[in-house]
């Protein structure tokens, strides 16, 4: 094998300056060409972004340079978060605009079977359905048929005593039938920084997943 030791006295060699290093011994040592790094860089890059990726997926959280975050706040699902609480926010503020007009909700037609639902639980006083837009692999909806001024549950009086303990029972059934032994959530939003988009009072039952505490 011929030797590759070169003498690094010698003046013609001098043009290998800009793109040569050398090593001890009068060794040559190549740096790698400008378009090798940037590959280089570009993959490191796309390896670091797959296994932060992977991580988000696969642990509950991450903790790089001592911050938390949290799996359910993964980037994409952190974007639509922020999206839809976003649209909820302006729908409760329309909602609440016409709160006070007394006139009929979506729930009504829902009632009157005008509209179609995924029916849950259904009783004299009660019905529970589906939400069309679901929180949780399970989301039902259980509102009273008869509105009686319940617009919100900051209108409750003594004269809806009744009902409110058979929606609160009626969600337990829903619970119950939907298989939530590991537990579940019942929710009322109220008014428009409670997120309220209907004003005809509902119980929110979420379950199936985990829920975090405290809630948004």
């Amino acid at each position: 094998m011929p030797d590759r030791t070169v003498d690094v006295s010698d003046t013609r060699l001098s043009h290998y300056s800009q793109h040569t290093a050398w090593e001890p011994h009068g060794r040559r040592r190549h740096h790698p060409s400008p378009a090798s790094l940037m590959a280089a860089m570009a993959a490191a890059a796309k390896l670091t972004a797959a296994t932060q990726s992977l991580l988000l997926r696969r642990s509950p959280l991450l903790r790089p340079q001592g911050l938390r975050v949290f799996r359910r706040f993964a980037p994409q699902r952190f974007v639509r978060h922020i999206a839809s609480s976003t649209s909820e926010e302006a729908a409760a503020k329309a909602a609440a605009a016409t709160a006070d007009t007394g006139g009929p909700t979506i729930f009504d037609k829902i009632i009157a079977k005008e509209i179609p639902s995924s029916i849950v639980y259904e009783d004299e006083k009660v019905l529970a359905f589906r939400d069309i837009n679901p929180q949780a692999p399970v989301h039902v909806l259980v509102i009273p048929k008869v509105r009686d001024g319940l617009t919100g549950i900051d209108k409750a009086e003594p004269r809806h005593f009744e009902i409110l303990g058979q929606l609160l029972y009626a969600a337990k059934l829903v619970a119950e039938k939907e298989g939530l032994a590991k537990g579940f959530r019942i929710v009322i939003n109220n008014g428009p920084e409670g997120c309220q988009s209907v004003y005809h009072l509902h119980l929110h039952v979420l379950g199936g997943r985990q829920m975090a505490w405290p809630a948004g």
